[in-house]
């Protein structure tokens, strides 16, 4: 049996179907895809890939199905699957995802039409799996796809513990070995044993100081929105759908350069806009918050014509309200099944916490901030 050797889990040993997927030109791709995308432009040494981070969530299927007893060509299925989980992601990752998500109505794990147009479905049939099984399970279907994509998953348990590491901050670090020894089955849902409500706990806190810290940094978000606008931009000058989302970040960086200068180059230099308004809840009206991609698009360009300046000039970002999906998971607790929600005081701490850091940012050239923001108080109704 092959192994790699990896920076978080050490020596991960490759079964024969993982040998020759990971030198399936689809998964090697995701060398190129960087896995916090704009997040490195925070944190330089968050410079880890995709593909390690599928190389990670492989390992933990693996061992989270020996701690279950599941074996033989179920397994193998959902092994293939955890490998294969990140395949669908375009350049940038999540940072693209909306764009491909409003061109396509696809989202990066719906994998099935890849594994065929790929050589990836001929590498599965030749080991005696099933393609399209292995798509469901990348969703999160059926019983066993709760271990790939859910409340519980592994690749939740991998990220979590990888950014951190790469990131160098410590709040990512979670006990996985004993969540994946606490790992069980009942009724269909996957669940964890007696005694773990800390352990779910763990997950739920790392997750939440991550996501203030290092995935929702000003910054980032600062720089995602720059890239999310350069890349309509882009497909807007004839690049098609499917071209963009077989790009590298390399690519994309290089087309942007080239079409969408203004942008593209700020990007690459980390020459990034400035907030004029960073507002919280308290201080955004309700309508503000459930306005669609267009309605925000329009509210730039009225915040921007207000302002005196290029349409373009000015971004506004709202965010989805706060929402804590691990709260969802699910605990034993006196032998019977609860959501963590209802076994934990501490999620409702974290929701409250969660809510209080939730920003809406109007973001525009340093030199147009003063302009842009009494602009902004105007068009979105912000108390001064």
């Amino acid at each position: 049996m092959n192994a790699i050797k990896d920076s978080v889990h050490d020596w991960i040993p490759l079964d024969d179907v993982a040998v020759d997927l990971v030198d399936a030109p689809a998964l090697q791709r995701l060398r190129h895809i960087k896995q916090l995308s704009t997040v490195r432009l925070v944190y330089p040494s968050a410079s880890h890939s995709r593909f390690e981070h599928s190389l990670g969530v492989y390992h933990l299927a693996r061992e989270a199905l020996q701690h279950l007893g599941i074996e033989g060509e179920r397994a193998a299925h959902v092994r293939a699957a955890a490998l294969l989980h990140d395949v669908g992601h375009g350049p940038y990752g999540h940072q693209t995802e909306d764009v491909i998500r409003r061109h396509t109505g696809q989202d990066h794990d719906d994998i099935g039409e890849l594994l065929y147009e790929t050589t990836l479905a001929e590498v599965l049939e030749s080991h005696g799996l099933d393609p399209d099984r292995v798509a469901a399970l990348v969703a999160g279907e059926g019983e066993l796809g709760q271990l790939v994509s859910g409340e519980l998953d592994v690749d939740r348990m991998d990220y979590l513990v990888r950014d951190a590491h790469h990131t160098g901050v410590p709040y990512g670090t979670i006990d996985h070995g004993r969540l994946l020894r606490a790992l069980r089955f009942r009724d269909g849902h996957l669940v964890l044993a007696e005694n773990n409500v800390h352990t779910a706990e763990s997950l739920l806190l790392a997750r939440s100081l991550m996501d203030g810290t290092v995935y929702r940094h000003h910054v980032s978000r600062i720089a995602g929105a720059m890239l999310e606008r350069a890349c309509e931009r882009l497909l807007d000058t004839g690049v098609t759908i499917d071209e963009f989302r077989r790009m590298a970040d390399h690519d994309l960086l290089v087309a942007l350069r080239e079409d969408v200068p203004d942008l593209g180059e700020r990007i690459e230099r980390r020459s990034l806009y400035k907030r004029a308004v960073w507002a919280g809840l308290d201080r955004v009206p309700e309508a503000v918050t459930e306005m669609d991609r267009e309605a925000e698009r329009q509210a730039a360009r009225e915040i921007a014509d207000e302002a005196g300046i290029d349409r373009e000039s000015v971004i506004v970002d709202i965010p989805s309200r706060p929402a804590l999906k691990e709260s969802r998971s699910r605990v034993v607790v006196n032998g019977v099944v609860q959501r963590l929600e209802e076994a934990s005081e501490l999620v409702g701490s974290l929701r409250r916490a969660r809510r209080a850091n939730w920003r809406m940012g109007v973001y525009c050239p340093e030199s147009d901030v003063e302009a842009v923001e009494r602009a902004a108080s105007d068009v979105l109704a912000l108390p001064r």
